[in-house]
């Protein structure tokens, strides 16, 4: 059944390996099954974009073969869709505002989850106004959350236990990813979501939301994540170091070995285009490994 998917990096740097191997996760994913595959630039956390990076990024796909359906979208250029969903969620009752530092929460105790401080619901019957203030998703009611992963199987978390009401806009006005991506895989008709494994626990966030607004829930699956040789995820914030084009056919042959493809050692030899078509049609999710370490990553 043809699925549409999406590839949607942060331009908080240039492509590396890891961003890599995400792109032809869910390139081949989708385009295995004639789906659409639509690439996204999540630029709403501000702070964090680097100029020139969506540039540089675009070159580099282009260069490595992939071919986008639809003009590339940008979530700057969201910001009052955004608006409108949250203060829908405020107005139903979903939301609140919350005047909690991170550093009030550690003086008061708060313990940690895997997802960073759980938020015990301090403000949700203060009436706070939400000007300069963080707004927060009430997970009081929703009890556990399962989905089943492509990868990983039945996953499964009680977010009021584990997690607690987490952040849906910042106090500094910056709209949290957790809104921003369910609001733009919406809206995108994005049906199958493939990303890093560090995102795992997030879906759990992101499907709470999804019925809170009353969206519908994609598909997921998570790949195994590139490590630096000390365990931790291969990133930007980690070092990561940008690909060299130059070496295309190489690094789109390791990147599917990561996968567990089993490209021959020859494909690395062939034009970027030639590789993309024999892993489209050699491809396998099956296959995938899938890795025993627990991932996250507090968004």
């Amino acid at each position: 059944m043809p699925r549409i998917g999406r590839f949607a990096p942060t331009p908080s740097g240039p492509l590396h390996f890891g961003s890599l191997v995400a792109a032809l996760a869910s390139y081949c994913q989708a385009r295995s099954r004639q789906g659409g595959w639509l690439l996204r630039i999540e630029d709403v956390d501000t702070p964090r974009v680097v100029k020139g990076a969506s540039d540089s990024i675009l070159r580099d796909l282009e260069n490595l073969g992939f071919e986008w359906d639809g003009r590339v979208s940008y979530q700057s250029d969201r910001l009052e869709l955004y608006h409108e969903y949250l203060h829908q969620l405020l107005n139903q009752g979903h939301c609140y505002a919350c005047e909690c530092s991170r550093s009030s929460l550690r003086k008061e105790g708060v313990i940690n989850g895997v997802l960073g401080q759980i938020y015990p619901g301090n403000c949700r019957r203060k009436d706070l106004s939400d000007a300069a203030r963080s707004i927060r998703l009430n997970t009081n009611t929703c009890g556990t959350i399962a989905f089943q992963d492509q990868i990983y199987g039945h996953f499964e978390m009680n977010l009021a236990a584990e997690v607690g009401d987490f952040v849906l806009r910042r106090a500094d006005q910056v709209y949290a990813y957790h809104l921003a991506v369910v609001v733009d895989d919406e809206i995108d008709g994005i049906d199958e979501v493939v990303r890093g494994a560090d995102l795992l626990e997030n879906s759990c966030l992101h499907i709470w939301l999804q019925n809170c607004v009353g969206f519908r829930t994609p598909q997921y699956m998570h790949i195994p994540l590139v490590n630096n040789t000390d365990g931790t995820k291969l990133s930007k914030q980690t070092g990561a170091d940008p690909i060299k084009i130059n070496k295309a056919g190489e690094l789109l042959r390791d990147a599917l070995l990561h996968l567990g493809q089993g490209p021959p050692p020859e494909l690395a030899s062939v034009s970027p285009r030639e590789i993309l078509s024999w892993a489209i049609d050699h491809w396998d999710s099956s296959q995938i490994p899938v890795q025993e370490t627990r991932y996250s990553e507090e968004l």
